[in-house]
């Protein structure tokens, strides 16, 4: 196993390379000039304007930009934003926020999908497994800030159950209503993969074998057939919670989140090449170390697989 993990972290090196190449090339593409941006609707004089250019080096052509950032990335220096505070000030304030509602999204929208999935392929055809399969289908159908509007509008403005918006008040209770959404809007596929897992995993030998030697199916579903059937749940699951690490950019911007999503979108609007990538990268090494735990995590749930 060791041997595996060291060959999946070698890995690592071309992906961030190609992923911070690519990302810095398209921010450096974007049209529309960032020292104009940060004046809005004032005009600098053009000496103002050179020396910003220079002191964020956006003077200087684009591989030598990318080559040092590359080497302060090296260094632990992430950059400065064109407000001037340090990129892993931002990171340090907004990433926990995301952290903690991709948590909260992720543990919703797992238990969902497990106990609609579950049910659901024990039940298969029956009224609860259409009923699941219904509402699965509408819940996909309805962009996600259509559910946060509608949950915004009515959990909170008008039955006053929740927070209508986060802002600063950064909590578990305020987040709840955003990651509920999350959770609801993401939970229909990974109830559609552990639905038809269980109904494979029902049909396979070893689960016949419990039966036959007497075992109740209280012991069987949770031992043999949920535990072997949470696989492509886990990776479906692990996927989504990487990608809002990265930020749920629609979901933060309707409740007023102070997270990553958020202030990744302002700083592509003021084309702050240093801190877009920089936040790319550290995102881009945590989905990595994500995906690395739940390929281990496969060798946990099914005994089979082994890491040579």
């Amino acid at each position: 196993m060791l041997k595996y993990i060291l060959f999946r972290l070698l890995q690592v090196i071309p992906v961030l390379l190609g992923t911070t190449l690519l990302i810095y090339f398209l921010v450096f593409s974007m049209p529309g000039d960032p020292v104009l941006a940060m004046f809005g609707d004032k005009t600098p004089s053009p000496e103002q304007a050179q020396a910003l250019r220079e002191q964020y080096n956006l003077d200087k052509p684009f591989i030598v930009q990318y080559l040092m950032f590359m080497g302060g990335l090296l260094t632990g220096d992430l950059g400065t934003s064109f407000s001037g505070e340090e990129v892993v000030d931002i990171l340090a304030r907004t990433f926990p926020v995301t952290a903690m509602l991709a948590v909260m999204a992720i543990a919703i929208e797992f238990t969902l999908a497990v106990v609609f999935g579950l049910i659901s392929g024990v039940r298969k055809g029956k009224l609860f497994d259409n009923f699941s399969l219904i509402l699965g289908l509408i819940i996909l159908s309805v962009p996600v800030f259509v559910v946060a509007f509608i949950a915004q509008f009515t959990l909170g403005i008008k039955a006053g159950i929740f927070p209508a918006t986060v802002g600063g008040n950064v909590s578990f209770y305020s987040l709840l209503m955003p990651a509920l959404v999350l959770g609801v809007s993401l939970f229909p596929i990974s109830m559609r993969l552990t639905r038809a897992s269980t109904i494979d995993t029902l049909n396979q030998d070893f689960v016949k074998t419990a039966y036959s030697k007497g075992l109740s199916r209280r012991r069987v579903l949770p031992v043999h057939v949920l535990r072997n059937s949470l696989i492509p749940t886990v990776t479906n699951s692990s996927a989504n919670f990487g990608v809002l690490l990265v930020g749920a950019t629609v979901t933060e911007g309707i409740f007023n989140i102070p997270g990553v999503g958020n202030e990744l979108f302002q700083a592509i609007l003021r084309g702050e090449n240093s801190t877009v990538v920089s936040f790319v990268t550290v995102m881009v090494l945590l989905y990595l170390i994500v995906n690395l735990l739940v390929d281990l995590l496969y060798a946990v749930l099914d005994p089979r697989i082994r890491y040579v």
